[in-house]
Parts: structure tokens; sequence; C-alpha cells
């Protein structure tokens, strides 16, 4: 029933941000014009709405369905509520990667559009083999992969720094506002990558259900029962980082969305993960589409960033779970 009323939300959500917009579509003209297709006869309804509203709102969903399942995955191997791609490194990486590219991306022999977010995901892969590496010299435990993240977090972020000190005032605007995070990038051929890599890990994810749920029992308890906690961390980690690449590679960074959309989920489904890192996934497309919405809302001529929105509205829901766990502790 949560899962219905989940998806219910994200339908009513994914309507709205078709129907928004500065183009001044109704909701009867944005239905007309889903039901005529990309080749109706309202050819700038259905050029507005295929072509530039159904791209962003797609990416929307299928970058907010990465990030809430991976920021589940990673709470549950780390056993830490805080624990996100995004306070983790991963997005710094992929940060770090597209201001290399923005800078630089003239010396490579492929196009801008494509080496941007080409060195974002190599960046973000990066960052998960340093982490691991760090990690299996110190036995791969929970706490060090932790702070090896912390570690990967401020080396990216310094590198990223850097760069923005040394670009010029046009290459640094740039930089900037990819780091802002927006969907308005995204275009059919990044939601085809990016939804194929969602849909490559799942298959992954769903395997390992039970080890994960099994896991929130405890280390100690998870290993008497035979799992192999080592070998599933590690596998889960990489998952992480593909689906994070995946998500951050074309949008920049979204902040918040991996961390607040597995409280979400766990809160209304509880630890088990055959019904968690679904709504953990359906919660994190709603929170992403839910951020688009509401930047339409309150700027309808120059659409906010949808990451400036997330990180805004994380900030609360982080201080949020911090006094929970801290109120829990003993």
């Amino acid at each position: 029933m949560i899962l219905g009323l989940a998806s219910a939300a994200l339908v009513v959500l994914v309507v709205l941000d078709l129907s928004l917009g500065p183009s001044g579509l109704t909701l009867s003209e944005v239905g007309r014009a889903l039901v005529a297709g990309p080749h109706g006869e309202d050819r700038m309804a259905a050029t507005i709405l295929w072509k530039l509203r159904m791209p962003q709102t797609a990416m929307g969903v299928a970058v907010g369905c990465s990030l809430g399942l991976a920021g589940l995955q990673m709470q549950t191997i780390l056993d830490n509520s805080l624990a996100s791609p995004f306070t983790l490194g991963f997005s710094a990486a992929a940060g770090f990667g597209a201001a290399l590219a923005i800078m630089f991306g003239a010396f490579f022999p492929i196009p801008g559009v494509v080496v941007v977010p080409v060195l974002a995901f190599t960046m973000t892969l990066l960052a998960c083999v340093l982490v691991h590496l760090v990690a299996r010299t110190r036995g791969g435990t929970s706490e060090v992969l932790v702070l090896a993240g912390i570690a990967i977090l401020f080396f990216f972020q310094s590198l990223q720094s850097l760069l923005q000190y040394l670009a010029s005032p046009e290459v640094l605007q740039q930089i900037v506002f990819w780091l802002f995070g927006s969907l308005l990038k995204a275009n059919w051929s990044s939601v085809a990558v990016t939804t194929g890599i969602f849909l490559v890990c799942l298959p992954f994810v769903v395997r390992d259900v039970w080890s994960l749920t099994t896991l929130r029992l405890g280390e100690a308890n998870a290993a008497s029962l035979g799992l192999p906690v080592a070998a599933l961390r590690y596998r889960a980690f990489t998952l992480v980082a593909l689906l994070t690449a995946g998500a951050v590679s074309f949008v920049g960074t979204i902040g918040f969305v991996g961390l607040i959309a597995p409280h979400l989920a766990r809160s209304l489904a509880g630890e088990d993960h055959r019904f968690s890192l679904p709504l953990a996934a359906i919660m994190g497309a709603v929170c992403l589409i839910g951020a688009s919405v509401f930047g339409k809302l309150i700027s309808p001529g120059a659409v906010i960033p949808v990451g400036i929105i997330t990180a805004v509205a994380g900030i609360p829901m982080l201080l949020v779970v911090i006094m929970r766990k801290g109120g829990t502790s003993p």
C-alpha cells in the first residue's frame, strides 16, 4: 500500500512538472500533447513537452531513483545514518571531473557535450577505487570506509576549488552552474544512459536484498549466520559508485536526495529491504521531482536549479536525522 501511494504521488508530481514552465501550457494542453505523442498535430505543444520538458522530468525520475537506491545501500553497508553518495565524496569526484572537462575539454578529441559526463563518470569510479584501496589495507570495516570516504570528499573538493581559482570568469561560470545541479542539461540520450545504468545495476541489488536485510541485524550477527560481510560491502559499494556516477554525470551535483530518501523509506517500510529498497528509489524520485516543481512555482520565468533546492530543503531534514540519532543514543 505504501509503495502504491508513493508511486501515485510520483505520478502526480510528474504531471505537475510537465505542466509547469515559462511557456504557459495548460494542464489540458499537456494532456492532449501526451496523448497525441511526439508527432501530434499541435507542433508547438509537442515540441515543448516531448523535446524540452519530458527529458528533464524523465531524467529527474532516473536520477532520483538512482540516488535513493544508492543511498539506502550505503547506509546499510556502513551502518551509518549520515552516509550517502554526496557526503562520502562521490559527488565531489564527479564535480572535479566535470570542472576538469570544462577547463580542458578542448584538448580532448571528443565533443564537449560528451567529455563532461565521461570525465565526471570516470572520476566517480576513481573515487570508489581509492576508497576501496584504502579500506582493503585496513580490513574493510564500515568505520574505515566512512573515514576513507570523508578523506576523498575533502580531497576532490580541494581540487575543485583549485580549478575554480585558476579558471577564467567565463569558465568559472560554467563550472559553478554545473555544480549547482540542474535538470536543464537533460536530453533523451542522457536519460537513456542514466536509466540504462540503473537497470543494469538493479538485478544485482535485488540479488542481495536478503543479505542487506540481514546486515541490519549487525555485522557480528550477520557474519555468524554465514553472510560474507566484506564481499557484500565491496559489491554494494561498487553498485553505489555506478549508480551515483550515472546519476550526477549529466545533471551535476545533487545533494541530500541520497541521504533523505533512505530515511523516509525506512521510516515508512521498516528494515525489510524487499520493500525499503524500491521505496527508497521512489522517494528519491519524489524528492527530486518535488524540488523541480517547487523551483518552477517560485520562479516560473527562470527555473531554479534543483540542486540548490534539495540542498536548502535537505539541511533541516539532516538536522532532524541528527537530533533523532542523538535522542536514541545511550
